[in-house]
């Protein structure tokens, strides 16, 4: 069992992660579209209260100033407005909008980021010594899924699509799917870097030697 691999679970986790991710994003924009009839506070979209208490919201606003793309691009970046050419509205920069207000050179920068860093983990996965770590495998899985999800939205809108909104006890920035894939796969590293200690690192028991014991020399006489 020393040679067994968890790379599946790379594997499986990226692709469960991206596909939760767009699919959500698509079907959340799409229903919230509402044929084009927003009554958000802010008149470009809107939102639904998640009960009880109302401090969490799905919300989905678009963004009449940006024209679509041409061609096949468009049908992707329409489909949750019915084909209607109104463009999802997307946060350009980082978390909290780090870098928002650069747009273009914002996305182009966190998208370069965002290839970096999964190259480093499909490379980090390949390893044999990492792929043992089921642990490992899994929180790398989340974090691949989470950055291949808001880099396809970099890519085809220019930026990512944000739907889930907390404004209970304080105000937290909106975010989706791949943040939380992020945020939990990067957490899990971080536990298992303080709190628990690779297999590869553990020193193998020491097993018996097999090789017979050498006999006492016997003075002959």
């Amino acid at each position: 069992m020393a040679d067994r691999t968890y790379r599946w679970l790379l594997i499986s986790l990226a692709v469960v992660g991206l596909t939760a991710d767009q699919a959500s994003k698509y079907l959340v924009f799409r229903w919230l579209y509402n044929d084009g009839v927003f009554t958000d506070r802010s008149g470009t979209g809107n939102a639904y209260d998640l009960p009880p208490g109302h401090w969490f919201e799905i919300i989905a606003q678009f963004d009449p100033e940006t024209p679509p793309c041409d061609g096949v691009l468009a049908r992707l970046q329409t489909w949750s407005t019915k084909g209607q050419p109104l463009m999802p509205r997307v946060n350009h920069g980082a978390l909290f909008g780090i870098g928002g207000s650069k747009k273009g050179l914002a996305n182009a920068t966190f998208a370069a980021i965002s290839v970096l860093a999964a190259v480093a983990i499909l490379v980090w996965g390949l390893r044999s010594s990492a792929a043992r770590e089921r642990g490992l495998m899994v929180s790398l899985g989340l974090i691949l899924g989470g950055t291949l999800g808001n880099l396809y939205d970099r890519i085809v809108f220019g930026g990512v699509r944000d739907f889930l909104h907390y404004y209970g006890q304080f105000e937290w920035p909106v975010f989706n799917v791949a943040d939380c894939c992020l945020v939990i796969g990067a957490l899990l590293l971080v536990i298992q870097a303080v709190f628990f200690t690779p297999q590869s690192e553990i020193a193998p028991a020491a097993s018996p030697s097999l090789a017979p014991a050498p006999h006492p020399e016997t003075n002959k006489p």
